[in-house]
């Protein structure tokens, strides 16, 4: 028979803290004692012999007086990771290259990450499918891209940890990141304004609408309305998200009062509509002002320049790995920050035809 060890409670409390310690739990600092002794619930100089203990073992270094000792944990010891679901808008056929080198990064990282079985597309955007879906995934964590309302609020009530990438996350307890697109969005309507549009629409996905207008569509009417254009639904149609329904609503809107600029919420929406109005014979921008509300390398390889709203996507990028690496060290970390976006002209945008306005 092994001989039994008994630990004093200060040996007790050091091998609790080893164990955080080496779990990840805490950054490049180690928390004061008093604050340790009122989370563990134990008197401050026990917790002060277990921080002596640790010092012994080279896990800890003191700094200096009324500074927080400094970690060193052993070179072999592996950084903590998470099991990492994305929840992607698309079927996945359909996802955007930056969310796959997201993954991979994440990855690098030393996560596991992987997409959900299926989008929110593929649910319907329908929260007890996502919610089935989600009690069937085995993740620590999941980063939803381009949430709705509904769905974000429905991962904001939930304990394991979310991550909001772009999506309607504003005011909602939970992280996120995203730019700041109603400010630029002001400035893309000023310049349309300037060369005499009034009849404005944008085209959102169904996430963005649902609920109603979204931050970005609610600045876009509020700057039309203090310029005296009027708003209404006409300025923020109803569609499903498909190419039929995408198709069907471009062609209503141009039979009887056509718009003469299109603010269009995403990339491959814009490549969408321009070929359907190149198709119907309408000259962008001799008709028809277009603006994208965000940026893509394709861009630059078509004639004329797009009008878009640009931001730098490695912000939102290292954000979340940030993020990542917080939550897998048992922090709590629900801050949400907005990367800024500037609207850059271009030669999808011109005077409004006089015939139309």
């Amino acid at each position: 028979m092994s001989e039994l060890t008994i630990l004093s409670p200060s040996e007790q409390v050091a091998a609790h803290l080893r164990e955080e310690l080496l779990r990840g739990r805490w950054g490049e600092t180690m928390p004061g004692g008093p604050s340790l002794a009122a989370a563990l619930g134990i008197d401050k100089k026990t917790v002060e012999a277990a921080l002596g203990l640790l010092e012994e073992e080279r896990l800890l270094v003191r700094q200096g007086p009324g500074r927080r000792r400094r970690i060193e944990l052993p070179a072999n010891v592996a950084p903590p990771s998470l099991r990492l679901a994305i929840l992607n808008y698309e079927p996945l056929a359909q996802v955007e290259a930056k969310v796959f080198l997201l993954k991979q990064k994440l990855i690098d990282e030393g996560h596991t990450a992987f997409f959900a079985e299926r989008s929110q597309m593929e649910l319907r955007f329908d929260v007890p499918r996502i919610a089935r879906l989600v009690a069937q995934t085995p993740a620590d964590a999941w980063i939803v891209h381009s949430g709705s309302r509904d769905v974000l609020a429905w991962f904001a009530e939930r304990e394991t940890p979310v991550f909001a990438m772009f999506g309607r996350r504003r005011t909602l307890p939970i992280a996120g990141a995203g730019p700041d697109h109603p400010a630029a969005c002001r400035e893309a309507v000023r310049r349309l304004i300037e060369l005499g549009h009034r009849r404005i629409v944008v085209l959102a996905r169904e996430s963005q609408r649902a609920g109603g207008p979204g931050a970005a569509e609610r600045a876009i009417f509020e700057e039309m309305e203090s310029h005296g254009v009027p708003t209404g639904s006409y300025n923020l149609p109803d569609w499903e998200d498909s190419a039929e329904d995408l198709r069907r609503v471009l062609d209503e809107l141009f039979r009887v009062t056509p718009p003469t600029a299109l603010i269009i919420d995403e990339p491959f929406l814009f490549h969408a509509v321009k070929e359907h109005l190149e198709r119907r014979g309408v000259g962008i921008p001799e008709q028809v002002s277009v603006i994208c509300s965000e940026p893509d390398p394709t861009f630059a390889w078509l004639t004329p320049s797009v009008a878009h709203i640009s931001h730098d996507g490695d912000l939102i990028e290292r954000r979340i790995l940030r993020w990542a690496n917080s939550i897998a060290r048992g922090r709590d970390d629900r801050r949400q920050t907005l990367t800024k976006a500037e609207f850059v002209d271009g030669g999808t945008i011109g005077p409004a035809n006089p015939r139309q306005v």
